[in-house]
């Protein structure tokens, strides 16, 4: 069992039925899935870079990523309809776990003048979406192997009913957001 899942069963339910008034632990907010994706915009000139960032992927989750393709043409940016023009992994229980635990404690803190994630990056469901500048921030890419830096979207899809449960349960779990005050 990973160290988040321990930290969520042990601490993190105990502490959210405490703060919200909630009587079976069904109720508590948890997370549901992980959805890593990156666009990628430079594959119309050049197809090679989804393989590029598909073994990218992999290597960073653990798991196979999907190419997306465009659902529609649009001649302004070149792009024809079922092209490939994207990549994505939906991570679920053990991996989006282990994914999650490396993000929040390995990776984020790698980030050049990291001072906190936003706070107010939630969708009004509970569930939190965050941005990724550089693909390099992960121990598992080689930085000398890597021709271009490309980012990522990393969305996190809680069961929580409503945002302040969704980062109060982030929050219990690790997340490092940013202060509020110290913005102004």
């Amino acid at each position: 069992m990973s160290f988040l899942r321990e930290k969520y069963q042990k601490e993190a339910v105990p502490t959210l039925m405490d703060e919200f008034g909630l009587t079976n632990e069904m109720n508590v907010p948890d997370l549901e899935k992980t959805v890593v994706n990156m666009g990628l915009g430079e594959a119309v000139d050049n197809p090679k870079v989804i393989d590029e960032a598909v073994e990218e992927l992999a290597l960073i989750t653990g798991q196979q990523p999907a190419v997306t393709r465009a659902k529609r043409s649009i001649a302004a940016f070149k792009v024809r309809e079922g092209m490939p023009i994207g990549a994505k992994v939906t991570l679920r229980e053990q991996r989006m776990y282990e994914f999650l635990e490396r993000l929040v404690y390995v990776a984020l803190p790698r980030v050049r003048d990291f001072n906190g994630i936003n706070p107010d990056a939630f969708d009004g469901h509970g569930n939190y979406s965050l941005g990724l500048e550089e693909q390099i921030i992960f121990p598992e890419i080689d930085y000398d192997n890597v021709d271009t830096i490309r980012g990522m979207g990393v969305t996190v899809v809680t069961s929580a009913p409503n945002d302040e449960q969704g980062k109060s349960l982030l929050d219990k779990l690790g997340f490092p957001f940013k202060d509020q005050e110290s913005d102004s």
